[in-house]
């Protein structure tokens, strides 16, 4: 497995409070250091494929985040466990935060509306600074984003609104890609291919399954099967994307 990534600002609270970890000063509690480290090998775990291991961690998670007694906390997590969903264009509810939802403070209760694609205008103020271009659905915000996990969750909620253009699915491919996370790349190579087949441009349509071809054997030694990945977020996407 690759290195986890970082969590960022786009997690807000949670990554505040987990990478001060990382701090000078006291040695931070156990819960904190066991969290964020659970926390970046779920990330890592889903976006690879292994759906087994990223279980497994956010479970792990939930668990330490749930010592705090603190509802904001275990919401945050249950937002990135989420936001992976939607970088790999499957769009569900977020139930486990929607259980938090009454508990947790209004700029967590926008950004899972906005994971939904379904953000109000008035509380695009309460996003992260770079999704709010993406929320009102600027094609373009994805150029200003230098996280790549950030990237390919405001692709996906592009996606989901109908104001991807061939520019946000390309940007998209060619970050899953450069992470080497497989499963959020076969959807997205799906999308494009779905686009080419429907365009006329079969050559490019082939091309573009045998790279889809080429990253599904690299799941071959997977613990979890990823094969199935671009079929399963063709059946999410909304019709008029496809």
């Amino acid at each position: 497995m690759s290195t986890p990534p970082k969590l960022t600002t786009l997690f807000g609270a949670l990554a505040v409070l987990l990478l001060s970890a990382c701090a000078s000063g006291p040695k931070p509690p156990d819960w904190q250091l066991e969290a964020k480290g659970s926390m970046e090998r779920s990330v890592a775990a889903y976006m690879e494929g292994n759906s087994r291991v990223e279980q497994a961690e956010l479970e792990r998670a939930r668990s330490q985040l749930a010592r705090t007694g603190r509802a904001d906390l275990l919401a945050t997590a249950e937002l990135l466990h989420c936001a992976t969903r939607v970088a790999s264009l499957v769009f569900e509810p977020c139930a486990g935060f929607e259980n938090l939802r009454q508990d947790v403070p209004a700029p967590q209760r926008a950004y899972a509306d906005y994971l939904g694609g379904r953000v109000q205008p008035q509380d695009v103020a309460l996003l992260p600074a770079p999704q709010r271009a993406a929320a009102v659905g600027d094609a373009g915000a994805l150029k200003s984003m230098a996280d790549p996990l950030s990237q390919l969750v405001a692709a996906g909620v592009l996606l989901q609104t109908g104001k991807a253009n061939p520019a946000v699915i390309a940007q998209a491919i060619d970050t899953a890609s450069a992470q080497g996370w497989r499963r959020p790349l076969l959807a997205w190579l799906g999308v494009q291919a779905q686009r080419a087949e429907q365009g006329g441009d079969l050559e490019e349509a082939a091309r573009l399954r045998r790279r889809m071809d080429i990253t599904q054997r690299s799941a071959s030694g997977a613990k979890a099967p990823v094969k199935e990945a671009a079929q399963e977020a063709a059946k999410e996407i909304p019709k008029e994307n496809k």
